[in-house]
């Protein structure tokens, strides 16, 4: 029997075939981005380096003797990989139970193709089971609240947990949500919101999705 841990290390290994020789790759946060870090290692030599989505990332990377870049000094990079929590078969994620959720939709705005690394527990018909993480200027918290309230959610405070940006994380619990793209947007605008972990408008280009009978391949 494959634990979930084999699955991860399986879709982790299949995901260093969509790392071209001599780029600076972008890599996510969490366990399952963990297990491609290292991965990724056994391959250093034929890569330039990665940008980190997190401070956590970034000092895995370097233990492996990886070069870590700065995103500005980047530019954009053929590939981004990484987790989620959930994710749909239109390749639309909820992502953030790590916390740095903010630092991964940037870099994976920055990147030609985001290939998603998951296990077959992930994989959902609709998102909303998993509690939405949303990334909040720490004034803006109870202003938010209300309004997250107001759009039949139930947010509650990640307690004791600050970002790698100095903000804070309000799970929210209690959402079926059937338009991401849509919801992404609205929460966007809501003043005091960094980011939210609705990954929608940018989705997934490629899913690795660890099953019993090995990985399988999703795309849109």
């Amino acid at each position: 029997m494959l634990s979930q841990d084999d699955l991860k290390r399986a879709v982790a290994a299949a995901a260093i075939a969509y790392v071209p020789a001599d780029c600076i790759v972008g890599v996510g946060t969490g366990s399952t981005a963990n297990m491609f870090i290292d991965e990724l290692a056994k391959i250093k030599h034929k890569i330039r380096g990665a940008v980190a989505s997190s401070e956590a990332s970034a000092k895995r990377l370097q233990a492996h003797g990886i070069e870590v870049f700065s995103l500005n000094d980047a530019g954009e990079m053929p590939v981004y990989v990484d987790g989620a929590d959930e994710i749909t078969r239109h390749l639309h994620m909820v992502k953030g139970g790590g916390g740095a959720l903010t630092r991964e939709k940037i870099v994976a705005s920055c990147s030609q193709k985001f290939i998603c690394l998951c296990d077959a527990s992930k994989l959902v018909d609709v998102l909303g089971k998993f509690p939405l993480p949303i990334e909040v200027i720490p004034m803006a918290r109870s202003g938010v609240a209300r309004q997250l309230i107001a759009l039949g959610g139930q947010p509650k405070l990640r307690e004791g947990f600050t970002t790698d940006n100095g903000n804070i994380i309000l799970d929210v619990h209690g959402l079926q949500i059937m338009n991401p793209v849509e919801l992404e947007s609205a929460l966007d605008h809501i003043a005091g919101v960094v980011t939210n972990g609705l990954f929608a408008r940018r989705a997934a280009d490629v899913l690795l999705l660890g099953t019993p009978e090995g990985v399988k391949t999703y795309t849109v």
